[in-house]
Formats: C-alpha cells, structure tokens, sequence
C-alpha cells in the first residue's frame, strides 16, 4: 500500500491542524493504521493508532485528549486532528499501515511496513 500524507504547516500554540494521509495499491480498510513522529534530535516516536475499521483507537499519554485519530475506509483515508498544539508538538508526522502479527505491539515502528513520506508540523510559541 502507498501512503501519501499532508496537511502540515505553521500554526501557533493553542491551534488545530488535521493531517491526512491518503492510501493506494492494496486494499486500506484491510490494515490497522498508525500515526508517528520524528522531533528534530530525537527518536521517531509513537502518537496515535486505529484498527481496521475505526472501532478502537490508542493515543501515546502525550497526545491524549489533544488528537484524534479517525479513518474514512470509503476514501482510503486515514486522518488525525490535532488541537491545543504545543510547541513540543513540532515534528515530521508519518502515517503507516501496519503488518504486524497478533503479538506485534502496535506502538512499535518495527510492525509498520508501510510508511508514507511524511508531513511537517511546526507550533510556534
């Protein structure tokens, strides 16, 4: 599956942004999807995950009450909404599909195959 994500920009602390990522190839209602991100200096990190169909979501503590993660499987679409950004917040965001087994954890990099180019989100203070 190939992954294509926007909707990254500038935006103050305290504002909104939502982030898309548009799928192709093989069939994306199939796959549980992911949303990571990648500080400058740091480690690429977990943010948010959705299954197949929308059903249950899992937020990292970070994001949690800030994001939501929420698909459209008729568009091929996965989106996640960001609110009261922080300046800590400033990443590049992957999304990815997920191709990991049952005892994959799902907050792990290692059982996403496929990943999407990413999209820059920087939060002024």
């Amino acid at each position: 599956v190939q992954l294509q994500a926007s909707g990254g920009g500038l935006v103050q602390a305290g504002g909104s942004l939502r982030l898309s990522c548009v799928a192709s190839g093989r069939t994306f209602s199939r796959y549980r999807m992911g949303w990571f991100r990648r500080a400058p200096g740091k480690e690429r990190e977990f943010v948010a995950t959705i299954t197949w169909n929308g059903g249950s979501t899992y937020y990292a503590d970070s994001v949690k009450g800030r994001f939501t993660v929420s698909r459209d499987n008729a568009k091929n679409t996965l989106y996640l909404q960001m609110n009261s950004l922080k300046p800590e917040d400033t990443a590049v965001y992957y999304c990815a599909a997920y191709s990991g087994t049952a005892y994959s954890p799902f907050q792990s990099s290692s059982s996403y195959s496929y990943w999407g180019q990413g999209t820059l989100v920087t939060v002024s203070s």
